[in-house]
């Protein structure tokens, strides 16, 4: 059984994620240990709060996720985790993130719809992504945020509208590393089919 590493830096609803994991069948530990996050088979992400906080509780542990990265291990960023995976973001003024995935992370515009984006909304799928597999185009997710990824078609792996359409799913260049804006721990069934196909890469 593969072992995937929680990231443990301070923000996030760490256990619910667990659970999600472990109901999919993974050995899960959560942690900020360097040694246990460079020897996992996979690594979560999460993340709840503010941009500026979560790079600061990361520093002493990111050079271990970007070995992690570059050894190919699969990592999936969640929510604030996958806005922390892009170059920058401008919650709290101009805040460099881990650079993993090119783009910004951008507050949604004053308009008609209310911010935060809160609730379930569907995804629009841009790329034929194994993280995808068994799951229906237009799907619905569960989302809670303010902030939005602004990427190229080339990261996206799925979009959603809401007063604009914004990079709901996202990947790297090596394809090794998911983002989702939403949480699949939150979002039912299509939540656990997603969990359980990053547990396949892993």
């Amino acid at each position: 059984m593969k072992t995937i590493v929680i990231i443990d830096y301070g923000l996030g609803n760490l256990r619910s994620v667990q659970k999600a994991f472990e109901h999919a069948g993974a050995r899960v530990s959560i942690s900020n240990n360097v040694r246990e996050i460079r020897n996992a088979d996979g690594l979560v992400l999460p993340g709840v709060g503010a941009f500026y906080d979560g790079m600061v509780q990361l520093q002493e542990i990111k050079y271990a996720i970007y070995d992690v990265v570059n050894d190919d291990k699969p990592l999936l960023g969640i929510c604030l985790g996958m806005q922390m995976l892009l170059t920058e973001s401008e919650e709290g003024g101009r805040n460099k993130g881990l650079g993993i995935i090119q783009g910004q992370a951008i507050r949604f515009p004053k308009s008609k719809f209310k911010v935060p984006h809160i609730g379930w909304n569907s995804l629009d799928f841009k790329d034929a992504n194994s993280f995808l597999r068994n799951i229906d185009d237009h799907s619905y997710v569960y989302f809670v945020h303010s902030y939005y990824a602004k990427t190229s078609p080339e990261y996206t792996v799925a979009t959603c509208t809401y007063g604009l359409e914004f990079a709901a799913i996202i990947k790297n260049k090596k394809g090794n590393v998911i983002g989702t804006q939403y949480h699949p721990e939150k979002s039912g069934d299509v939540g656990l089919q997603m969990i359980q196909n990053f547990l396949l890469r892993c």
